[in-house]
Order: C-alpha cells, then structure tokens, then sequence
C-alpha cells in the first residue's frame, strides 16, 4: 500500500511538472489550452484579412506559400502581412512569424489587428513582457476587447505575475460571463499556483459550458488527475480523444502508477502533458 502511494506521489510530481513545463512552453492559451494553456486570440480578436487568393486550401503549409507570395509582392500590405504570419504560426513556424508580423507593425504602427497579430506571436514565442505591452496596444480601456485580455492573462502568468493575470481574466468574463476558454484560462493559472480545488471548480464551470472545446476537457481531467482522482481524468480523457489517442493517454497513466522507478526515467513522449496543448 505504501509502495502505491509512493507511486501516485511520484506521478502527481510528474504531472505537475510535465503540465506546468506544457503550459509555460506553450503560452498557456486556456481553452486554446493554455491555449492556446489553452489559449489564443481568434477571430474576434485577431482580425482576419480579406485577402483570400484562390485555390487557397485549408492546408497550413499551402496557405504559408500562397500568402507568402502575396506578401513577397508588397511587404507593406498589412491584410498579407497579417495572413502571412497567422499562416506560419499555424505551421509552428514562430520566430519568422514574429520578425513578419514586426515589420508590419512598423509600417502600420496604428494597426490594432496587427498589433494583435505581433503580440500573440511574441507570446508563441515566450516573450511574455513584450506580448503583453505590444497586446496592451491592440486595444483600448473604452474598447477592451476580451480576448487579448485573456491572452494578456496569460502573459502575467508567465511572468508569475498570477495575482495581476486573474484581475485580466476578471475583466474578460465581465465583457463574456462564462466563456470557456476564459475559464480555462484562470483554472490553469490557479493550477500554476498549485491550487488545484480552485482550478478543478473553475474549470468544471468551463466545461458545463456548451461552447467548451476539446482542450477545455483535457484541462479538466488534467487538473483532477493531478489530485489523484485518475480513474475520473481517465473517463474525462476517453470522452475526449479517439480511442487511439485516449488509449495511448490512459495506458500511460497506469503504467506510471505501476513504475517502481522514478517516472522520469525513460518517459515515453506519448504525454500526459499532450491533455494540455496549445493550438
């Protein structure tokens, strides 16, 4: 009996390192999972371009070629800068999206789309501060728009800042009262905190709204696996993923409770931290 539960301790720890590594590389992002943990400006705070050349598929890749042509043409066009670089953040291609979407703001320094643009790629990239005060310029307290505050949130728990990110994450669900991925925002900081009852309420509220995405789920089961309750984070886990994705995730847990080893050792990458993936 000892043994188990010196299992499960060694698992909780694992967790919660893997789970806050994940979040922190990823940019937190909430239901974007901390999206983008998590979470991430989208349409409403991230304005689209109107420029849609034809025979542009859904393919990220494709589109990076044909919205880099278009930008190639005439850097100074801000609907191509600003589709350029969504598409190569779409391809993880980080680094270069941030150096495009830069010069943009450069070019059109009042552009709030592309200020937008510029600061959820810093944060891609781990640039809390500099997302934060570049995102602080996207929008304005007459006109606050929810998502970058939830973005913005994110960035001040990068930075440790968690207190500061809550009163951002008040702010958001002011102007949208129980939006997910808001939620997930705020229960993910109070899980970097090691709160976990908090989180776990917090994030239960996400996911009893009809509008929460798949990644809302997986913070949730995260959360209550991290509280030891894996049998729950399991059935959350297999509600959520394919078979194949939710047996990986679960054959994974049971075999970390059974390890006589440090769960560290020869860790698989089919991870317990993918339940909590940025978009």
């Amino acid at each position: 009996m000892r043994r188990q539960s010196s299992h499960t301790g060694h698992l909780a720890r694992y967790l919660a390192s893997a789970a806050l590594t994940a979040l922190l590389a990823a940019g937190l992002g909430g239901c974007q999972t901390m999206s983008d943990v998590t979470g991430a400006i989208t349409s409403g705070g991230e304005a689209k371009s109107d420029f849609k050349p034809e025979a542009v598929p859904d393919d990220p890749r494709r589109a990076v070629e044909a919205y880099g042509d278009r930008y190639r043409a005439n850097p100074k066009d801000a609907d191509a800068a600003l589709a350029y670089g969504q598409a190569l953040r779409a391809t993880g291609q980080r680094a270069q999206a941030a150096a495009v979407l830069e010069q943009a703001t450069i070019a059109h320094p009042g552009n709030k789309a592309l200020l937008a643009g510029y600061g959820r790629a810093l944060a891609d990239n781990g640039n809390s501060q500099a997302a934060f005060d570049v995102l602080s310029r996207a929008h304005s307290p007459d006109n606050p728009d929810w998502r970058i505050l939830s973005v913005q949130g994110t960035a001040l728990d990068k930075l440790g800042k968690h207190e500061e990110a809550r009163r951002y994450y008040a702010s958001a669900l002011r102007i949208v009262p129980d939006e997910p991925s808001v939620l997930s925002n705020l229960g993910l900081s109070y899980m970097l905190t090691r709160d976990l009852p908090k989180a776990e309420e917090t994030l239960r509220r996400a996911y009893a709204n009809a509008r929460a995405d798949a990644r809302v789920r997986q913070n949730l089961a995260l959360v209550v696996g991290l509280q030891g309750r894996f049998a729950e984070a399991e059935t959350i886990v297999k509600a959520d993923l394919p078979a194949d994705e939710a047996a990986a995730n679960v054959g994974y847990l049971k075999e970390m409770l059974n390890r006589k080893d440090n769960p560290r050792t020869g860790a698989r990458t089919v991870p317990v931290a993918a339940l909590s993936q940025s978009d």
